[in-house]
């Protein structure tokens, strides 16, 4: 697979995401969820403007792969600065990506890395890789915040302190854990199933949201307020989510009632582009011949729901 390549599956994971109706409390593409900042076209923008920052992440690794894949970090974190500053002129000051650059971004790396090396593409190979690469990096960041005076400490360096959650460098240091034990297996289930696109990141959505400490809603509200939410989505799949009649009246209603009380789990949203990463570049490096096919169902549009 070509740095090319895996930039084009990253870019899809990005606009496939903000492109998935309906997403409670999330921009989509009938709502702005629980947003006022921001909306379907700013993510599209901001996707245009990062478009080629996935293949340079790709390419570093491709470029490094004489080398341990523990040495791309801050080859990789100087790319996402730039990346960043580039979502930020695009949207005007608007984080729309900033945690999928850093996830797509490590992973991106780990697969130019893997492919030059001939290595296989599957979704552990890769999540062990990006755990190599990130290990540490949660010590780093955390081990003198209680030091720092709490006018100056990050929301992420707050809910440490008060929660223990580790965020996004956390799950990127477990090798993505989460989409590995929860989000994965119900996206390949429901593509296999012959779901559309649509529907199966929406119910993998709903998995995520289920049992992500989501950051996001810990940022904007506090731990009664997440536990709320995931037992919300345990809620709307027991209904049979975007399977059933009922389940998707559920994940409507579930919409306006995050909305409604400003909710939103980006951090979950985050972890589904990661899911269609994964998924993805294990099946087209199936169609390559180069590991078992992953049973991909043909790509299938879904009506917008609402």
């Amino acid at each position: 697979m070509q740095t090319a390549d895996i930039g084009d599956i990253a870019h899809e994971a990005m606009i496939f995401e903000v492109s998935a109706t309906p997403k409670p409390g999330l921009v989509d593409r009938v709502s702005n969820g629980a947003h006022r900042d921001m909306d379907f076209f700013t993510f599209l923008t901001s996707a245009a403007a990062l478009r080629d920052a996935f293949e340079q992440f790709a390419r570093i690794g491709a470029e490094r792969a004489g080398e341990p894949v523990e040495t791309l970090l801050p080859f990789l974190q100087e790319a996402g600065i730039a990346a960043e500053q580039r979502m930020f002129m695009a949207t005007h000051g608007v984080n729309t990506h900033k945690g999928m650059i850093f996830s797509l971004g490590l992973l991106a790396g780990a697969a130019g890395w893997a492919g030059r090396r001939q290595e296989e593409l599957g979704a552990e190979h890769l999540c062990a890789l990006v755990a190599r690469i990130c290990h540490g990096l949660t010590d780093a960041a955390y081990a003198h915040v209680a030091e720092k005076p709490v006018e100056r400490r990050t929301k992420g360096e707050a809910m440490f302190l008060r929660y223990g959650v580790t965020g996004v460098r956390g799950e990127a240091e477990s090798g993505f854990l989460t989409v590995r034990r929860h989000g994965l297996p119900v996206y390949r289930r429901r593509r296999r199933e012959g779901a559309s696109v649509n529907d199966a990141l929406c119910d993998t959505l709903l998995h995520l949201v289920a049992v992500d400490d989501d950051t996001n809603i810990l940022g904007r509200h506090d731990m009664e307020t997440l536990r709320y939410a995931q037992n919300a989505a345990r809620a709307v799949l027991r209904l049979g989510g975007m399977r059933t009649s009922a389940g998707r009246h559920a994940i409507r209603a579930l919409d306006d009632d995050f909305i409604a009380r400003w909710i939103s789990p980006g951090g979950s949203a985050d972890l589904i582009a990661v899911a269609h990463f994964l998924y993805e570049v294990e099946c087209r490096t199936a169609a390559e011949g180069r590991m078992p096919c992953c049973e991909a169902a043909p790509l299938r549009a879904a009506a917008v729901s609402v």
